[in-house]
């Protein structure tokens, strides 16, 4: 047998997504090269390692067998890389962070400087809703995360980033008869939603209930993008965070609508518990949010101030 690393790796992410097409995004590669490579590492063993049945791909008992030992394989090629670039006196290994949806236009700012300095640092970040990002620390699967509201279950640690600012937002097409919108005028208006389980949901909620506000119509979508998107399609309105509509706003596909109560602010927190054992790449990184937040959020965010 004669099979590589890369193929090892190619082969391992496509068991992990059970698609050809996705594993090729993550691993920013066509699809024809994943697909080679693929048809190169099965040419080497007499069974399956995968099958397709329609048009979906199905890992046989054997392919999983064998996703397996790749992983461990790959586990101990990147324990190898790091153990010999900490011999050189630089930080490596692997840092994993869970964020929810809206992090995402912060945390990479954060992040840019520290990865380009330790160049031997394999960096994970997932991208979710609240509760999926609280269960992954609490489970000990993620090294940080960032939240908008801190838990009040878990005993942890945390950094204050920035503030968080949530905003009525409606479309270019929305027209406002008075100075701030009337429940009267809410009566007409379809209310959109992130999905259960997502905190922006939990601050819209809060906000319709404390003020009163009578709901004709809701529809839900499973992502902030998706919610942008709907309102600028005059689908409806939504309270959504600043910092996901910047765009939207100075090009004029969003407006935001005064109303009572408005806009509600909560605060970015990079969280991790308290009992974790941090590692040599963790303590480096809480040490350069500590040391450079204040100047990134300066550079990256004073456009906030704005609104």
């Amino acid at each position: 047998m004669n099979y590589t690393l890369h193929q090892l790796e190619i082969f391992n992410k496509i068991a992990e997504l059970k698609s050809v097409t996705k594993a090729s995004e993550e691993l920013f590669l066509t699809q024809p090269a994943v697909s080679i490579q693929l048809k190169k590492f099965q040419e080497q063993f007499n069974l399956p390692l995968f099958e397709v049945v329609g048009r979906q791909l199905y890992i046989t008992d054997f392919g999983n067998e064998i996703a397996l030992m790749a992983q461990k394989i790959l586990n101990e090629v990147s324990a190898i890389n790091h153990k010999s670039i900490e011999y050189e006196g630089k930080i490596a290994g692997k840092l994993k962070i869970g964020i929810v949806s809206t992090a995402k236009y912060v945390m990479p700012y954060l992040l840019s400087n520290f990865i380009h300095k330790h160049e031997g640092v394999d960096l994970k970040i997932d991208v979710t809703n609240k509760v999926s990002v609280l269960q992954s620390l609490e489970n000990n699967d993620i090294d940080f995360a960032m939240v908008s509201t801190i838990p009040k279950n878990l005993n942890i640690e945390n950094i204050e980033l920035m503030k968080n600012k949530l905003y009525l937002v409606g479309s270019k097409q929305f027209k406002l008869k008075t100075k701030n919108i009337s429940k009267k005028e809410f009566e007409k208006l379809s209310l959109i939603y992130r999905e259960n389980g997502s905190a922006t949901r939990t601050i819209m909620e809060k906000y319709i209930t404390k003020n009163e506000i009578p709901s004709y119509k809701k529809i839900e979508l499973t992502s902030n993008e998706a919610i942008k998107q709907a309102v600028i399609a005059d689908l409806g309105v939504s309270v959504m965070p600043l910092i996901g509509i910047k765009s939207s706003l100075m090009s004029a596909e969003l407006k935001i609508i005064p109303a009572k109560g408005l806009p509600i602010e909560t605060t970015w927190n990079l969280i991790w518990l308290k009992s974790k054992k941090l590692s040599v790449v963790a303590k480096a990184f809480v040490e350069h949010i500590n040391t450079n937040k204040s100047n990134i959020i300066k550079k990256h965010f004073s456009w906030f101030e704005n609104y």
